[in-house]
């Protein structure tokens, strides 16, 4: 059984969130794979472009078949529709660049988690006041670990996740991690779209590998 609780410990016990989107169905299977075999059990695939709910789709089926232990979820949700899309396309969790209340209430309504992308402590204590309890800070290129650290304090019951600017080096993620983040997402620096061109699935994979190492190593 799947709860949000569950979800939440997947991801920050994970300690990085890899996201993606690419437009060819076969590479975006390839990838999960290759995040799958680095040992990621949660993944974001972005919805992105108009193949999106196609693609995501067939990594589901994939996914039921051959990794039956991975969280397949979707970000860059904007709307409810969207929500209720992925839903019926059997997503595990959902993440938006920003706040949309409609689609928090639906998805708890169905115990999934919604986790909302937010830049201001009015945004997070909007999301609180609806029981939101995984937040993303996006973008994290601007707002900086020193906002995280500032405000962790506030929201103690909340947990955080970085998304934007966060590099794939031990010192990036430690000073995030230092102000009280629980994840990192790690987008186009871990899974670059030349990487995703070149179906560089080895590298990735190694990359992958790494960062989760460093997450080992800065928990110790």
């Amino acid at each position: 059984m799947k709860t949000i609780q569950n979800t939440i410990d997947v991801i920050a016990q994970q300690g990085i969130l890899p996201l993606y989107f690419a437009t060819s169905e076969t590479v975006s299977i390839d990838v999960l794979r290759s995040l799958y075999k680095a040992g990621i059990r949660a993944v974001e695939y972005t919805n992105r472009g108009a193949e999106a709910i196609a693609n995501f789709k067939k990594m589901v089926a994939v996914r039921n078949t051959e990794m039956p232990e991975m969280l397949l979820g979707i970000g860059t949700i904007k709307n409810i529709e969207q929500a209720q899309d992925f839903y019926a396309a059997e997503a595990d969790f959902f993440i938006s660049p920003g706040f949309v209340p409609e689609a928090a209430e639906f998805l708890k309504s169905k115990n999934v988690l919604y986790a909302p992308g937010c830049m201001t402590p009015t945004e997070i204590i909007a999301a609180e006041n609806t029981g939101i309890k995984f937040v993303k800070l996006f973008p994290g290129n601007i707002l900086g670990p020193d906002f995280l650290s500032s405000i962790k304090d506030i929201f103690p019951s909340l947990v955080f996740m970085t998304t934007g600017g966060v590099e794939t080096t031990h010192a990036s993620i430690q000073s995030w991690f230092t102000a009280g983040a629980s994840a990192v997402g790690l987008g186009s620096k871990l899974i670059s779209k030349k990487r995703m061109d070149e179906q560089d699935y080895e590298v990735i994979e190694h990359e992958t590998k790494k960062m989760l190492e460093i997450i080992k190593t800065i928990r110790k």
